[in-house]
């Protein structure tokens, strides 16, 4: 006999984690990422290890998740977008159908844009700015107040590198590539440097490595850090992504767009997570256990960062490829230790793995960086995916992200008010 689908409408009538599942149309480990973030709330089985939810929660859940998908009104063309960057499937990513953690083990942040901007490979290159308009995003970023924060600065610098370029304004794609190839470096040198006696030379990864801490490298730490931004350069269609290509359908020129991304970036549940993960693992690191500070941060009401992401059902991959160089980094080991008492702390409530965000604050807790480092990191890497996507949207129908308004306002005509 078949089991019976469950009914929502029932009041009162509680689901398992597996109808929870079934009725989402999810993974059960989905269903707790959906608790984690405060989409849904669970109760404990009694005498049981299990949870259930109420019906109807999840319902009005599953509604929103297919109205937001298309599924109601049979619109998907209207909110996906065709792209040959990044494909994301399971718990493996890859970037122009090559697999993106390997591409990140084997080439420099510099050769991953390039094959995402062009599809080739070119080995050994590095990418400069010139020394004019590095100089005038440095006074515009000297201008800012001492507290300014670094997404803050790369905006300002995106801004006056955009002033000082006459001729922005060409979408052709050989002038797009020159400006990212010189774009991005001149948002890492507009950086104030932590200490005094930089050199603005090598791989971008060493020159960022000066704007994010006062400590000597190691080949090691900088192959991580390397790694990190290879990591990073995409991730298909964020947030942050998503306003770059409505820039782009705009025709606004590449740095526009950069700086629409940037403006995105800047929220809590996008480029500054790895922010909260940062300070949660000090705080860890400082009581020497996990369990009080989930203990708190559960009681409060608030998400643990770092854990959990809704595109991957296990492990997030880049977070899986950053730890094993963590390994190999023996300052990184009380962070590593730190991270995984609270993957193993939190499992005992929600089963979330770790994502990027937490494999990001083992780096900058190990390497005397600040809490905002990981956003720094996560900003300069992204730039180039973001370019990427310009490029493909430059050769779309302009002004094709103009999604339609569904109106639920007061019935016209109303009279005038008074």
């Amino acid at each position: 006999m078949r089991d019976q689908e469950p009914d929502p409408s029932h009041p009162g009538r509680r689901l398992s984690t597996k109808e929870a599942a079934e009725l989402l149309g999810v993974k059960p480990e989905t269903v707790y990422a959906y608790v984690s973030r405060g989409q849904l709330s669970s109760q404990r089985v009694p005498g049981g290890r299990g949870s259930t939810f109420d019906a109807q929660e999840v319902e009005v859940l599953a509604r929103r998740n297919r109205r937001e998908n298309g599924l109601s009104s049979g619109a998907i063309s209207e909110l996906s977008v065709r792209t040959r960057i990044t494909l994301i499937d399971q718990d493996r990513y890859y970037f122009r159908g090559v697999d993106a953690t390997e591409l990140a083990a084997r080439h420099s942040y510099e050769e991953i844009a390039e094959w995402l901007w062009t599809g080739r490979l070119r080995p050994g290159i590095a990418f400069t700015a010139p020394e004019a308009t590095v100089a005038v995003a440095r006074r515009a970023v000297g201008a800012l107040p001492e507290h300014t924060g670094p997404v803050d600065r790369l905006r300002v610098a995106a801004i006056a590198a955009a002033a000082a370029d006459p001729l922005r304004f060409d979408l052709s794609e050989n002038a797009v590539l020159g400006t990212a190839r010189t774009l991005i470096p001149t948002l890492v040198a507009a950086l104030p440097p932590v200490r005094r006696g930089h050199r603005d030379t090598g791989p971008l990864a060493h020159r960022l490595w000066t704007r994010l801490t006062g400590w000597d490298a190691d080949e090691t730490s900088l192959q991580v850090l390397d790694t990190a931004l290879g990591l990073l350069v995409d991730h298909d269609l964020a947030a942050s992504t998503l306003a770059v290509r409505v820039a782009a359908s705009a025709r606004a020129h590449p740095y526009a767009a950069v700086s629409a991304g940037l403006g995105v970036i800047e929220g809590p549940l996008h480029g500054a997570a790895s922010g909260l993960a940062h300070r949660l693992l000090l705080e860890v690191l400082d009581q020497g256990d996990a369990a009080p500070v989930i203990a708190e941060e559960l009681r409060a009401g608030r998400r643990i960062p770092g854990l959990g992401h809704r595109l991957y059902p296990g492990e997030d991959p880049r977070a899986r490829a950053l730890f094993t160089l963590l390994e190999e980094m023996p300052r990184a080991a009380p962070g590593l230790a730190a991270a995984r008492d609270i993957v193993t702390t939190t499992a005992r409530h929600t089963p979330l793995q770790a994502n990027v965000d937490l494999a990001l604050a083992v780096l900058t807790t190990s390497c005397g960086m600040p809490a905002t480092a990981g956003e720094t990191i996560f900003a300069v890497a992204r730039t180039a995916g973001w370019i990427a996507h310009a490029l493909e949207e430059y050769g779309e129908r302009p002004l094709r992200m103009r999604p339609s308004g569904h109106y639920v306002g007061p019935k016209p005509p109303q009279p005038l008010p008074e």
